[in-house]
């Protein structure tokens, strides 16, 4: 495999910070360079299930992800084929008809809670950042991105993040900063210096 990508994986618990740093890097560097591959499009379609069986799912869990697809996605990409990524429905979940196309970029970025999990997966990846953000200001930031972005009520936001969100991260996605090469902490809403730290190493490899 010739490989002309190079695949950033960035991983930290919800609300840490990875999204908006994944799209002030494509902002700061031009779409034409880099691209973001989202963990989260790869959940496994539950459109078999009852509506009242999917809602009981746990999406925290990193059963609720289709590592293999993503693998296949990745190692495709890799060897320089236009892949497309399922495009996932939160409101029903399952997977929507239309799909993201990827095409060969100087730079992927893996973004996602569990970026850093899956062996197959790391092994693919040449740079590995894990976003640490405390624990009470991320449940703070997911306080107010799901009232106001998914309509959510603050009760049923805190019940998922004490059943699930908060022992999910810390059984499975706190574990997974051992396999950074970088790790980034922050006590702060703006990761100012994980942009900084993210811009100099993309400058070295465009290099």
């Amino acid at each position: 495999m010739i490989k002309n990508i190079y695949l950033i994986g960035l991983a930290g618990g919800t609300c840490s910070g990875k999204t908006y740093l994944a799209n002030s890097l494509v902002e700061y560097f031009g779409k034409n360079l880099i691209d973001i591959i989202k963990v989260d499009s790869y959940y496994h379609d539950l459109s078999h299930l009852e509506m009242k069986k999917r809602e009981k799912n746990n999406f925290d869990h990193p059963s609720s992800f289709d590592f293999k697809l993503l693998y296949s996605d990745l190692s495709k990409l890799l060897n320089n084929e236009i892949i497309n990524i399922p495009t996932y429905s939160y409101k029903t979940h399952t997977r929507k008809q239309e799909v993201k196309k990827i095409e060969s970029k100087k730079i992927i970025i893996l973004e996602g809670i569990y970026s850093l999990y899956n062996k197959d997966i790391m092994k693919l990846i040449d740079l590995k950042i894990f976003l640490d953000k405390p624990d009470t200001l991320r449940k703070k930031i997911r306080l107010n991105r799901d009232t106001k972005q998914r309509a959510r009520t603050n009760k049923s936001i805190e019940t998922q993040y004490s059943k699930t969100v908060s022992p999910m991260y810390l059984k499975f996605v706190d574990n997974t900063k051992n396999n950074a090469d970088i790790v980034i902490k922050e006590d702060n809403m703006v990761n100012s210096n994980a942009f900084t730290i993210l811009c100099k190493e993309i400058k070295r490899i465009l290099k």
